[in-house]
């Protein structure tokens, strides 16, 4: 809380009440009352990196997509990363129960987000951005980054087969499409809704501009295997905009990625703290192995 006072006084803020913001992982949000009853929210991200990312996609997007606008911004000092506060979007994170209906707003919004051009990030110097050829050297990259973390968790029969399981599957993969916006962590967490419409995106503080068949993963994981008849309408919704790419040919090895991954991502942010997280990938690793 400490932190948070510092942020209140470089944003000058009169603040009536303050909130923590569970849903998110990564960084640090609260949810604000200033005394003026405006609704506004300070992200304190994990990384100098991370903020200035975010930073840069949200002032490249405003008015491109429903992401929220950054009403200040702070770079920062030698302890604290640095904070945006952000304008309160008219939605909540999409916890409810899924119909087809929403299935098929959130394909739309999705789709929308890959289509923005990539002409529009060409003078980022923050902003990652991976051609078809580079793509799959960054996610082997990343594999082997989150390996080393990952063992310290699996088992070494689990640990041994996931690694045969990426050899054997990853360069059998289809062609990446792209480049093309990918959000990293589109899932209801970060989609705000109502009335059954899809009202905003948030939180860019992971996205690059790389191959959409990354993007898809946790859609799967959270919306499809848990909401029923819900996979159809999305793509549906999905294809009204863009077409979507083999799903079938590269989900399978997708979900292995990101379950694995994650494991590793838990064990670097302290495994006592995300032991729920590591035992849902778990069941996922075992499931695709």
């Amino acid at each position: 809380m400490e932190i948070l006072q510092q942020v209140i006084q470089q944003f000058r803020l009169n603040v009536l009440s303050i909130n923590s913001v569970p849903e998110s992982y990564s960084s640090t949000v609260y949810k604000l009352i200033l005394n003026n009853q405006q609704q506004v929210f300070v992200k304190i991200p994990y990384s100098k990196t991370k903020l200035m990312r975010e930073y840069e996609f949200l002032q490249i997007l405003q008015d491109k997509l429903n992401t929220p606008r950054v009403l200040d911004f702070w770079e920062g000092n030698d302890v604290i990363p640095g904070a945006l506060l952000l304008e309160a979007i008219d939605g909540e994170i999409c916890t409810k129960i899924i119909d087809k209906a929403l299935a098929y707003e959130i394909g739309v919004n999705h789709a929308k987000l890959h289509s923005i051009p990539a002409t529009f990030f060409e003078k980022s110097e923050t902003i990652e951005r991976y051609q078809p050829e580079e793509w799959r050297a960054f996610i082997q990259h990343k594999f082997e980054y989150f390996s080393e973390y990952a063992k310290a968790i699996l088992s070494k029969g689990l640990f041994d087969k996931s690694i045969h399981y990426f050899e054997k599957h990853f360069y059998s993969l289809p062609a990446p499409d792209g480049p093309c916006l990918i959000h990293m962590d589109f899932r209801p967490g970060n989609i705000l809704v109502k009335d059954n419409n899809v009202k905003g995106i948030i939180d860019f503080e992971s996205a690059r501009l790389g191959s959409t068949e990354n993007d898809f993963t946790k859609i799967n994981r959270d919306i499809w295997c848990k909401h029923l008849n819900t996979k159809e309408p999305y793509i549906k919704g999905y294809n009204s905009i863009r077409p979507m790419i083999n799903l079938q040919k590269i989900l399978p090895f997708y979900t292995f990625y990101d379950a694995f991954c994650s494991v590793g991502w838990s064990e670097i942010r302290g495994a006592e703290k995300h032991q729920e997280f590591i035992k849902e990938n778990l069941e996922i690793l075992k499931k695709v192995l």
